[in-house]
């Protein structure tokens, strides 16, 4: 079926202002803000303290502070229509983007702080000003702790809706963005203690062998949360397959238009966050003549692409002897589907992954 463009004025279709996007791109903002500050005190105070646990922390921060920046543009090119060139639009150019951001977490945070722990292992520096580096961890937790909070908000309002808990929806989501800023505060937060420790027992000890293993540290952590990022993105960069929750809601959606009969096929795809490539096989309720029919199995394409959420619709008919599908869980539908719209579980969760 050729690809048209979206009408922006058409009822559901995908909105600019989309509250979703919105709560993305702040979360976004405030984290480049925190993570600019933190990185430039954090810098200061390396250089005051020759601290290697405030070295990784300053690189980490740095690295972080990029990251936002690819993250932002993976928010504004992902969001375009689809159009005549990209027929099932740019949504799969935010993993693009969010895939940069963790490389860049991998070598610039990870790498780095690794390589100059290992360095420092044999370094008999005394620890130097030390209350300048206790006093930046004190400032960068509040404001890495600021980000996050605006991470988990919209981490949590998802995961409610989806009646799931936020951290199998942060790792499952369909949402690159969200889940970047989510893994990478949350990072930020456990490696500030990481420095801490190294900063307390260099100072307590005499040896500055705890800094260096702190950095060190500090560098095995991104790093483990770098290859997770990069993992989830080529896993939807190749065609995530989506929940059987999300498929009860699509299957539930197609069966309530008066048109269709039953359904024998259902196959999606997610093509960006929350946006799906739809392709069923129904059976059309009548028996119409063959024009008739292709113009009835129209509208219902098009009744499924008015939803923000569905990219591209492509229906077929059944043949009689194909099997009619119907929802899971011994006939019975979820909570989430039988309370709500295909909106409501599709919205910023539809990243879900086959269990």
């Amino acid at each position: 079926m050729p690809a048209e463009p979206r009408d922006a004025d058409a009822p559901g279709a995908s909105d600019p202002s989309d509250k979703s996007d919105n709560s993305s791109i702040l979360t976004v903002v405030i984290a480049f803000g925190a993570n600019l500050l933190v990185a430039v005190a954090k810098t200061i105070a390396s250089l005051l303290t020759g601290s290697a646990s405030m070295v990784a922390e300053a690189a980490h921060s740095w690295a972080d502070t990029g990251n936002e920046i690819f993250l932002l543009i993976a928010e504004r090119r992902g969001g375009r229509k689809r159009d005549a060139a990209h027929p099932l639009g740019y949504g799969r150019e935010t993993y693009i983007w969010s895939m940069f951001a963790a490389f860049g977490l991998f070598t610039a945070g990870a790498i780095v702080s690794i390589y100059h722990g290992i360095s420092e292992l044999g370094s008999n520096e005394p620890p130097r000003d030390l209350l300048i580096g206790y006093i930046v961890l004190a400032v960068s937790a509040v404001l890495e702790g600021t980000s996050f909070l605006q991470a988990y908000r919209q981490a949590h309002g998802a995961a409610t809706k989806r009646r799931v808990p936020v951290l199998r929806h942060v790792l499952q989501s369909s949402n690159p963005t969200l889940r970047a800023v989510f893994a990478e505060d949350a990072a930020a937060l456990v490696g500030l203690f990481l420095a801490f420790l190294g900063l307390f027992l260099h100072q307590i000890t005499g040896s500055a062998i705890w800094d260096a293993l702190g950095s060190i540290a500090v560098g095995v952590l991104l790093g483990v949360v770098a290859i997770i990022l990069i993992d989830r993105n080529r896993r939807f960069l190749l065609g995530e397959s989506t929940s059987p929750e999300l498929e009860d809601a699509v299957l539930v959606e197609i069966l309530g238009k008066p048109e269709v009969s039953r359904v024998t096929y259902l196959h999606l795809e997610f093509v960006g966050p929350s946006r799906v490539y739809l392709v069923a096989a129904i059976d059309m309720a009548g028996n119409d003549v063959e024009d008739a029919l292709a113009v009835r199995l129209r509208r219902v394409e098009e009744q499924l692409e008015a939803s923000e959420y569905v990219e591209e619709a492509v229906l077929t008919l059944s043949q009689p002897g194909d099997v009619s599908l119907v929802p899971r869980g011994d006939g019975e539908l979820p909570e989430t589907i039988r309370d709500g719209t295909l909106e409501d579980v599709a919205s910023d969760g539809a990243g879900t992954l086959r269990a």
